[in-house]
């Protein structure tokens, strides 16, 4: 069982010692995590650590839902995540993958960060609570979601309107 405070935090120390092939399965369902400046609930996941001649294999899956803030009206809402993770931690610099990761001497691997960053490549760049928002007014800055407002969303008067013409 993970510690609580760190749950990312891993002892490998007993499956270094293993033979080739060898595989072991750690389940994550928390609550609540935080990931940095990352924070997600109803997270659930699985991590397969596997021995091999050049190190650690650590895959797994996971979900988990953060809240984020939509583009165009400004509401936050709440976004479910799904990502997957393959990485080798080498046991030599000789070893070593693209990811520079090693065991560490204390074979304790910390898979936090690894697992920030890849789900934080799952967040859109642009993330909408619903692909038909109406965003805000330019005008006043009422939620046109909510009511409308009454005033022009596509003023004339632009400095850029001329460029229409062109078209």
């Amino acid at each position: 069982m993970p510690n609580p405070r760190k749950p990312f935090r891993i002892n490998v120390g007993f499956i270094i010692h293993e033979e080739t092939g060898y595989s072991h399965e750690i389940p994550f369902e928390l609550e609540k995590v935080q990931l940095e400046d990352l924070k997600l609930e109803n997270f659930t996941g699985n991590i397969a650590i596997g021995r091999t001649p050049q190190g650690l294999v650590v895959q797994g899956r996971f979900s988990g839902n953060t809240q984020l803030e939509c583009v165009r009206c400004l509401n936050e809402f709440v976004f479910p995540l799904e990502w997957e993770i393959t990485e080798l931690y080498a046991f030599n610099r000789k070893s070593e993958s693209e990811s520079g990761l090693l065991v560490p001497d204390d074979a304790h691997i910390d898979l936090a960060p690894l697992m920030r960053e890849y789900a934080l490549l799952e967040v859109p760049i642009n993330p909408l609570h619903d692909p038909e928002c109406k965003g805000l007014c330019i005008e006043c800055g009422q939620d046109l979601n909510v009511n409308d407002c009454g005033h022009n969303q596509h003023p004339g008067d632009s400095p850029f309107s001329i460029l229409k013409e062109l078209l």
